[in-house]
């Protein structure tokens, strides 16, 4: 079996979606695949239930993440959760650290783990990347710039890989920015703006992937909101014609603001075509500035999963990181 630890070099860097996507590549490559992720306070982990989720996995949330306790023993007692997650897998992922440290360093060296560290479009083999390799030594495999501006990232890998390879250290992978994983569910949108969703609730894990506001003229209503696909419209509650504007094209979900409910006939074109409505009694601006909010907390969630799995498959090197942890491909 393998030991494979995920760290990243900043809080929200992209361990959990690395982590995922590897997860389902090694999964459908027929591979028997474990998961851990050792914390140090008490509380249900959302990101070790997403991956609970994605695997299958029948181990209690303990044994998945094991809460830590005496400092001085953290090593074994990580080796210990270890030992039972990974009897009969062939590879278990460990989702490690933001800003690797001496504890991640003696965690990987009791499991024998190889290492991959995640880094931002702004990572360069300097200070953090460069002490983050001494840490961790040999075990290293390479690294993954994760947030890659789509427009930028032939140019970033191109001059990534050997500025890395000078360094020592193997680009496995420049994933390019996706908004789709960054975006809300219906259901994560309505929470973060205090909203109620008057129908088809059902739809509240689609995802949210555009965001538009209201056209200025009802003439320009129907050519306006056609410019984007599955896309929330945000509307003041008053303005129906804009509503059924947007309801003549593909409209993933109507945030209405302000008290008025919609009429009858905007709820049955938006219940006979599925499109959730969300009330919200904040004006448009303050729904505006509580969407973004919601955006910068939001987490990876499994509905983005076939986007991330499309990503990884097209961007990581497979050969490479087979080869590193001695897998056969």
């Amino acid at each position: 079996m393998v030991a494979l630890y995920i760290t990243s070099l900043a809080e929200s860097g992209g361990k959990t979606t690395v982590c995922a996507g590897l997860a389902q590549h090694l999964v459908n490559d027929g591979k028997k695949v474990g998961f851990l992720k050792p914390i140090t306070q008490e509380g249900a982990d959302s990101d070790a239930a997403l991956m609970k989720s994605i695997l299958s996995l029948d181990e209690a949330p303990e044994d998945i993440c094991p809460v830590l306790g005496d400092a001085g023993k953290l090593s074994g007692q990580v080796k210990q959760a270890y030992d039972r997650v990974a009897e009969t897998r062939d590879i278990v992922i460990i989702e490690g650290t933001d800003e690797p440290n001496e504890t991640a360093r003696d965690t990987v060296a009791a499991l024998d783990a190889k290492v991959i560290i995640v880094g931002g479009p702004e990572e360069s083999p300097g200070d953090r990347m460069t002490e983050a390799r001494k840490l961790f030594g040999d075990r290293v495999l390479g690294v993954v710039l994760n947030k890659v501006p789509a427009s930028q990232s032939g140019q970033v890998r191109s001059q990534a890989e050997p500025a890395f390879a000078a360094a020592g250290l193997k680009v496995l992978a420049v994933l390019p920015e996706d908004r789709a994983l960054f975006t809300l569910t219906i259901g994560e949108l309505a929470a973060g703006i205090n909203g109620e969703i008057l129908n088809s609730a059902d739809k509240s894990e689609e995802l949210a992937e555009n965001f538009m506001l209201g056209a200025m003229t009802v003439d320009t209503g129907p050519l306006y909101y056609g410019i984007k696909d599955n896309k929330v419209a945000v509307l003041k509650s008053e303005r129906a014609d804009m509503q059924l504007a947007a309801l003549q094209t593909s409209t993933r979900c109507l945030v209405l603001s302000g008290e008025q409910q919609p009429l009858a006939q905007i709820m049955g074109q938006a219940e006979d075509k599925k499109v959730p409505i969300i009330m919200a009694k904040d004006d448009v601006a303050t729904i505006v500035s509580n969407i973004e909010d919601a955006m910068a907390r939001t987490r990876f969630s499994v509905e983005k999963l076939p986007r991330l799995s499309d990503l990884i498959e097209d961007y990581l090197d497979f050969p490479a990181l087979y080869k590193g942890l001695g897998l056969d491909a």
